[in-house]
């Protein structure tokens, strides 16, 4: 009897192993953070937008700096992307745990860095060496530099066995070609570029309104991702656009604007909530969220859904993508109320022979401008929940019978 129950617990426990999903995500910034001496390389990470890279990849290993470390190579003030080039030899696209260091083959190891992998470095000089001398002295060099300073490991700070491990180093590795002038992506004019690419009513209500297309402006020097609608999505939308406020108005335009550089690739990739250039701090979020299937890419609102048709541009700090639809905040409008369901088969087959009509449901009358109930946000938040009722209910009843069955057998 033990014996049966035992391996009916053991099979249900296996049916249910196939249900759970492991994340093994991580987020340098916040790693980091709980680090200060080391804000000013946490702050370059995010400012050259190479935290989300580090994000994104399972294998990685940071070579932190300290906030002293980091002093020198400032002071040699680099273009943002030469900035970029120098800190990307310091993400290694390989795990190097402490342990791993001071156990190395042969005493020493090439690893490719992310300014070798994105193909910016010339030749293999986006390698990195490293060497394990004696007493346990671990050191660091660029491939391109014969002779300079050495620069150690200093400790561990944070490790995900085989997926990410970030030390410090006791300072800047040194590389002429990470720290070379590289041209700066060239001025682009985004309504410019929006108008003569399928966008033009939403560029002319950019520059109707100063202060949108002012933010817009101000922001691609940090990083800038665009969400232009298409002109006969938005040439159906006036009609509710000429209804809102001022205020309204502008947060609409500034709701189609994130204040950060996302290529089409980590669209697809870093699915979730995301702020908006509307976002102001407040109760009223102005938020969506960006969602995949395969190659397509959506944005999601309380009110709707709107899909990336076309890419404008795409090169860092600017990204500007085509959508079929005006995205709509929830903070403006409310959700379209479902369409009442279709006539059951039945129904239809009641009598063949006869002559009917079709009566269509009339259509939902448009949503106005304004302010969308708390009642919503309660509304999805109980459909959420329920949903994940609904997915969880067919696993545990097939656990809970097989547990049964095995004590029925007993």
């Amino acid at each position: 009897m033990r014996l049966l129950l035992s391996l009916g617990l053991l099979l249900s426990l296996l049916f249910l192993s196939g249900y759970i999903q492991v994340s093994h995500g991580h987020n340098i910034t916040e790693i980091l953070a709980e680090h200060p001496e080391f804000s000013t390389f946490n702050n370059y990470l995010t400012a050259t937008h190479l935290a989300g890279e580090i994000n994104r990849r399972k294998t990685i290993t940071v070579l932190a700096v300290s906030n002293a470390g980091m002093a020198p190579l400032l002071a040699k003030h680099l273009t943002v992307s030469a900035l970029k080039n120098v800190l990307s030899l310091h993400v290694l696209v390989d795990y190097f745990g402490a342990k791993n260091l001071h156990q190395l083959n042969g005493g020493t190891a090439a690893s490719s860095s992310l300014f070798q992998a994105t193909g910016t470095a010339p030749g293999t000089t986006g390698f990195v060496n490293i060497t394990n001398h004696r007493a346990g002295r671990v050191s660091f060099s660029a491939e391109d530099v014969a002779d300079s300073a050495p620069v150690n490991f200093v400790k561990s700070i944070e490790e995900i066995s085989y997926d990410l491990a970030v030390i410090e180093i006791s300072s800047v590795l040194s590389s002429p070609e990470a720290e070379a002038p590289t041209p700066a992506p060239a001025q682009v004019n985004i309504t410019t570029l929006m108008s003569k690419k399928g966008c033009k009513t939403f560029a002319d209500l950019l520059v109707a309104t100063g202060d949108a297309e002012m933010t817009f402006e101000s922001n691609v020097g940090g990083g800038l991702t665009v969400f232009c609608p298409i002109d006969r999505a938005m040439k159906a939308f006036m009609p509710k656009f000429k209804n809102l406020t001022a205020d309204g108005k502008l947060s609409v335009l500034l709701y189609h604007g994130i204040p950060v550089y996302n290529s089409i690739q980590m669209l697809k990739s870093n699915n979730g909530v995301v702020n908006t250039l509307a976002t102001d701090g407040t109760a009223k979020n102005y938020n969506f969220t960006v969602q995949n299937d395969g190659e397509v890419v959506t944005l999601k609102t309380t009110v709707m859904v709107a899909t990336i048709t076309g890419t404008l541009i795409d090169e860092d700090p600017l990204a500007v993508y085509m959508i079929d639809a005006v995205l709509e905040p929830r903070e403006l409008f409310k959700p379209e109320k479902a369409k009442a369901p279709a006539p059951a088969p039945a129904a239809e087959a009641e009598a063949p022979t006869k002559s009917r009509k079709r009566h269509h449901a009339s259509p939902p009358a448009p949503a106005g401008p304004e302010e969308a109930p708390a009642g919503d946000e309660k509304a999805a938040n109980d459909e959420n929940a329920a949903g994940g009722r609904a997915c969880a209910e067919p696993w545990v009843a097939a656990a809970t019978a097989v547990a049964v069955a095995a004590v029925m057998v007993a």
